[in-house]
């Protein structure tokens, strides 16, 4: 029997976005790895940023985003904040909810100058690397 097309009719849904990636995915390992590396750079990210102000975008959402930006070969960071607002395994990656907005592609030029001046890019990517290494 032929199936026939049903309207979408969820007003919301009780699933994360984690529930929609597989056990068996490979990002989940480079996530563990990556948030055990961002864990260790915490101090630094503590000293970099004011206790006063308006709070930022965290750091460890746009070196994260960097990862995603290289391994899925999305070539602008305006493309991956578009891509941010429906890619569920985008969302996941990040710590993000699905009603999370996204964030606007500026944000990384506005904290590229910080992070390197900080050297938390390099030391986070050498991290990961050497995480993944030790694993095979």
């Amino acid at each position: 029997m032929r199936g026939r097309p049903k309207q979408q009719t969820t007003l919301f849904s009780l699933r994360t976005p984690g529930d929609r990636v597989p056990a068996a995915h490979p990002l989940r390992r480079v996530k563990d790895m990556a948030d055990a590396a961002l864990a260790a750079l915490s101090p630094t990210f503590d000293a970099m940023y004011s206790d006063t102000g308006r709070p930022s975008i965290p750091p460890e959402q746009l070196l994260k985003s960097c990862l995603l930006m290289a391994f899925y070969s999305v070539r602008s960071e305006r493309l991956f904040c578009e891509q941010l607002d429906y890619n569920l395994l985008f969302r996941w990656f990040l710590d993000m909810g699905m009603e999370d907005a996204s964030f606007d592609h500026s944000t990384f030029s506005q904290n590229r100058d910080r992070l390197l001046e900080h050297d938390v890019a390099r030391r986070f990517f050498l991290a990961v690397m050497s995480q993944a290494q030790a694993r095979g």
